[in-house]
């Protein structure tokens, strides 16, 4: 695996190679930097290049970016049916894993940074749970009918959640094979848990509608029904109904966004699922499909958008180009269509097609076939 050294790259050792990377959580030590301080100044900072992609193979696509709790591990699954795990500290491709016989998409890792699920591709449409240290499998989930379109891993415990093309959600521990629970939904594509684990949301394109539900109490109805088409703001009916890419909670239990491939994203209301702000993309989205889409010749992606660990900024991708909002800006009393354009732009050639932000470190993840590592410029 090469990596592309970048004008950010610190000079470091042969024998410990390092990225200058500083904490975002975690006390006031020398390593911890708040985020508001350095959010305009990230670059991107080191490239990665796969060097067994040669001889006229062709570029693989990469479908997922993942991170472990450390935030010392990146992840990253690839249309070639391979896993790819980096050091994030050392900014080194760590190990490849291979799963050509059953595919490979939405990698997760679990609570163990030796531990991953992800989604077949071919063959069934089960989950595996794999470990890494010697790439054997501990464990198949199966019961889905149709591909598997969304993974959410509880913040606090070995439970997950998956959505599916067969129209239904499953609960699952990862220590037993048989799912929980399962819900029968129309189109439920997309899932995610609010940081306490106490809820999870669901959201389905076809119905213009984000569902909340109570984990000690799924059986029942949701607590909530967010329409979209009512908080969808400036945005076109049909962004109501599809094109969604991302569902994301943020870390202070605020804000859920529901990312689009049009021309915005929503930020909501995470109590009642009102129009915060419609985060305009000045150029449009990326070329991806989005959950559930299956046209011909183009690949999905995990997500083109995400929330930064502090809640407070939203980050996005684009054809070129990774666009921020502050979630805080203020809004004029005459803005009635709650539009917020990106409070900066942070320049890149490359497409930003999948977009992670590492939960403990200053420091972002994209995609599109190749990996990129962004860090906040020390001299801007």
């Amino acid at each position: 695996m090469v990596s592309t050294p970048m004008d950010l790259d610190e000079p470091a050792s042969a024998a410990a190679p390092s990225l200058n990377i500083r904490r975002t959580l975690g006390g006031n030590g020398p390593n911890t930097t708040l985020i508001n301080d350095i959010i305009s100044s990230f670059r991107p900072t080191k490239l990665f290049q796969r060097d067994d992609i040669k001889d006229g193979k062709p570029q693989p696509h990469i479908l997922s970016i993942d991170f472990d709790n450390p935030g010392e591990l990146c992840m990253t699954s690839e249309s070639d049916e391979t896993i790819q795990i980096y050091n994030v500290k050392e900014g080194q491709h760590s190990k490849t894993l291979l799963s050509k016989k059953y595919g490979v998409k939405l990698a997760k890792f679990s609570h163990t940074s030796s531990g991953i699920i992800y989604a077949s591709t071919k063959q069934n449409h089960a989950i595996r749970y794999l470990a890494t240290h010697d790439n054997t499998f501990l464990r198949y989930f199966e019961g889905h009918e149709g591909a598997v379109t969304s993974l959410a891993m509880h913040p606090g415990s070995d439970n997950f959640i998956s959505c599916s093309l067969d129209d239904t959600v499953r609960l699952w521990n990862i220590n037993t094979k048989q799912w929980t629970a399962k819900l029968f939904l129309k189109t439920p594509y997309l899932s995610a848990w609010d940081p306490s684990g106490r809820v999870f949301a669901i959201a389905s394109p076809a119905t213009g509608s984000v569902l909340i539900y109570d984990w000690r109490n799924y059986e029942k109805a949701p607590v909530s029904v967010f329409d979209v088409l009512k908080s969808r703001g400036p945005a076109e009916a049909e962004a109501a109904f599809r094109g969604w890419t991302t569902l994301e909670f943020s870390n202070d239990g605020k804000h859920l966004l529901l990312g689009s491939k049009h021309n915005g994203h929503f930020l909501l209301d995470a109590f009642d699922g009102s129009l915060k702000a419609y985060l305009r993309k000045p150029n449009g989205g990326t070329r991806r499909l989005a959950v559930g889409e299956t046209e011909n010749g183009t690949v999905e992606s995990s997500g083109d958008s995400c929330f930064s660990p502090d809640g407070r900024f939203v980050l996005s991708g684009s054809k070129k180009d990774l666009l921020v909002w502050d979630t805080l800006s203020p809004m004029e009393e005459t803005n009635i269509n709650k539009v917020l354009d990106p409070k900066f732009v942070l320049e890149e050639k490359r497409e930003a097609a999948v977009v992670a932000y590492n939960p403990r470190y200053n420091m972002i993840a994209t995609a599109d076939q190749e990996l990129m590592f962004w860090l906040p410029d020390p001299h801007a």
